[in-house]
Order: C-alpha cells, then structure tokens, then sequence
C-alpha cells in the first residue's frame, strides 16, 4: 500500500491547482469591465508597457527613449550615464535620480528602482481604475494558476512514476496504478486545455478590456523614424524589438552580477 499516499498526494495538488484556476478565471471574469472600456483610449508608451511587461518593462521603455533622444548614454558596457540632467516627465526624472548625483550607474540598479519608483505606481493605479490593469491584492492571476496548474501536472506524473517503482501487491496490476495517477494527471490537463481556449492569452498585467486594447497597436516592424511608434512596438515587444546594437548590449548586462 505505498502506492496510496502518493495517490492522495497527486490528487491534493491536481485539485488544489486547478481550484485555484478556476477561482482565479472566475475573479477575472466578474471583475472585467464592460466590452467598452477602456474604448477610444489612446494608451501611451508606457502605459503599454505596463500592461505588456509590468514594472520592468515601463522602466525599459523610459531607458530607450532617454537613450534615442540623446539624453541618456547606455554604454555597451552596461553603464548609464546622464548627458541631460533635465528630465522631460516623472519617468525620466525617476530615472536621474536612480542613477544619482554622479551622473552614471551601473543599468541593472538604475533600472531596478525606476521600476518601483512612484510613477510606475501611479500608471499602475490609473490602468487598474480605468479598468485596463489588474489590481493589485487581486489574488492569484490566470497566468499564476496556469502555471500552477502546470507545475501540478508535473508533480503529478512524478509521483506516478515513483509510485510505479515501488512495491505493489501481486494482485494489483501495474497498469491499473497508472491508471489510477493517470486521472488526476488528465483533471490537470484537461483544465490547462479548458484555461487555453477560454482565457488565453494569459496576461499577468493587463485585464481582459487591457489585453484587448494591446491587441489594437503595433508589434511588428516599422518606420524607426517615428518615436512614439517605435517606443510602442518596444512596450509591447520587449527589448527585443530595440534595432541599435549599442542599446541591445547595454540591456544585455541589466541582470546584476550573481543573479540569474
């Protein structure tokens, strides 16, 4: 009978998990707004990076266009270095002070407080008024519980499998204990499957009226000349979509040393 407490095991985490799921898209969907939100709002760049990428991201978006407008120098290096010391918003201004008094910081730090800075606190805020972000204190995300339900999935099949390596009675077949971890493994699977076609995709900013607004902007390549729009296609995208060589290797170090 030592196939039993990994059974009971298996079948706590698979239900656990996909409570959490269910709970989670049952949140969102009596939280979303109506179809209408957020309707003719035009999102700023870093509005859209909060909604894309969180915190990190607006504070991504700040660098690149501090960087592109000349007031800003991101060495390949990884270093920053003030050249106008005169910031244009609250985000710029964040961003001098985070890289302080000497006029040049390493960018992993640098961005790291931009990032919790009181502007990004105040974008959070207006989105989740507006209807746009999810609030904070709103529990576990679909996108946390996906995940959950993901990591239960595997635990799930790792306790099969280390319960088919143990002693069971002679007259308990090996293939009816499969069996038997194989359902909560299939409950599992059967709601990421449900999660996938009801709720995807799984934003862990955004709320369902935010996610439909992204849908709406520009992604994909364009005209660099036009800075908003490039600034945009950054929010969304990631550093990935920065064309400057220079830049890409500045971002490349922003991870401080001994953290991966």
């Amino acid at each position: 009978m030592f196939w039993v407490p990994p059974l009971l095991l298996a079948w706590a985490v698979a239900g656990a998990a996909c409570l959490r799921l269910c709970l989670a898209a049952v949140r969102g969907a009596a939280a979303a707004p109506g179809s209408d939100a957020g309707g003719g709002r035009d999102l700023t760049p870093y509005e859209a990076a909060f909604l894309s990428g969180g915190p990190g991201r607006v504070a991504d978006v700040a660098l690149v266009a501090m960087a592109r407008r000349r007031r800003l120098l991101l060495a390949h290096t990884g270093w920053a270095t003030v050249v106008d010391p005169h910031g244009r918003d609250e985000m710029e201004r964040s961003v001098i002070g985070a890289i302080g008094p000497d006029g040049q910081s390493p960018l992993a730090p640098v961005r790291a407080a931009a990032a919790t800075a009181d502007p990004v606190r105040g974008i959070a805020e207006r989105l989740a008024a507006a209807g746009l972000a999810v609030p904070d204190g709103a529990g576990t995300t679909v996108a946390d519980a996906v995940r959950q339900v993901r990591l239960a999935a595997a635990a799930v099949a790792g306790l099969g499998a280390a319960a088919l390596l143990m002693p069971v009675p002679l007259d308990l077949p090996r293939h009816l204990l499969a069996l038997w971890f194989a359902l909560p493994l299939i409950l599992a699977v059967g709601c990421l499957a449900i999660a996938r076609f009801e709720v995807h995709p799984y934003a862990r900013w955004a709320s369902p009226a935010g996610q439909r607004l992204l849908d709406t902007l520009p992604s994909g390549t364009g005209d660099t000349g036009d800075d908003r729009a490039y600034l945009t296609r950054v929010a969304v995208r990631g550093i990935r979509a920065v064309d400057e060589p220079e830049l890409r290797a500045a971002f490349a170090h922003r991870t401080p040393p001994g953290r991966h």
